[in-house]
């Protein structure tokens, strides 16, 4: 039996295994000085960015604006509001002042203008003795007795006589009336706007139409209830003003209650 001829030797090969061949895992002194030199940076000259002045600079925060400082703001606006006011008033009150009474007595709801009808039975100023006749009741205007009621707030708890009432009203004069048997209650509310008061008088009506009524020479206004605002509004608009004799007294007047006797063949004493 032959033997064949030996084969050249089989030499073993050796694999090497590093970190990138998938294989096992580094080795330990390699994973060692990896770690050893983490975070530092270039040729081991510590961490990024610090020893050399060479690394990333550092950021500058941004910095947000707080709350905006509303207090001057608001006093600012209060002001500004306050100067609107102000002028705005001053507007107002210099266009009112220069408005003429009779526009203002235009605008109250339910005043009847007799001097815009030109009635010369109401625009006669003759002083007459004894009783005389007019248009309107209560009279706002016509020939009058030459003695005028006293009227510097004068309240008359009886009626007193057309003709020397008619004499107040042409002195500049308001004559407040309400119709006899009005409570006494409600007669209380209408003398507090007259009692004391200059140029202002009161008194009963007889046969009055509404509960009150409210006149100045030329001008009426009538009304059921005592504590109308427009009573007051009339007063304030045509006290003294609506007068036909600006100057004329309201004192040393008569102050008797009841009708005038009639005079002797109805003899007049001129203006």
């Amino acid at each position: 039996m032959s033997m064949s001829a030996p084969g050249p030797e089989r030499v073993p090969q050796s694999v090497k295994v590093d970190k990138t061949s998938g294989q096992g895992k580094p080795p330990a002194k390699a994973a060692a000085a990896k770690k050893a030199t983490a975070g530092r940076g270039p040729a081991g000259k510590g961490p990024a960015g610090k020893g050399s002045g060479k690394g990333r600079k550092p950021v500058t925060p941004v910095k947000v604006a707080g709350n905006r400082n509303w207090g001057p703001i608001a006093v600012a606006g209060v002001v500004v509001l306050i100067a609107v006011g102000i002028i705005g008033y001053g507007v107002f009150a210099a266009v009112q002042g220069s408005r003429g009474w009779e526009d203002k007595v235009a605008e109250i709801a339910g005043v009847t203008n007799y001097r815009e009808q030109k009635n010369a039975a109401i625009d006669a100023r003759d002083h007459k003795e004894g009783p005389q006749t007019y248009v309107t009741s209560p009279p706002v205007g016509g020939a009058h007795n030459s003695a005028w009621q006293n009227c510097m707030g004068d309240v008359y708890d009886k009626p007193i006589a057309n003709e020397h009432a008619v004499h107040s009203l042409e002195h500049g004069a308001v004559w407040v009336t309400y119709k006899e048997g009005l409570p006494a209650d409600q007669i209380e509310v209408l003398q507090k706007k007259v009692q004391g008061k200059e140029y202002t008088f009161m008194s009963p009506y007889a046969g009055l139409d509404k509960n009150v009524s409210v006149q100045v020479w030329g001008y009426q206004l009538k009304v059921d209830d005592v504590n109308d605002s427009r009573i007051d509004q009339f007063i304030q608009d045509t006290r003294l003003v609506a007068s036909m004799e600006p100057g004329a007294a309201c004192s040393s007047g008569n102050t008797t209650t009841g009708p005038l006797q009639a005079a002797p063949n109805g003899a007049a004493t001129g203006n």
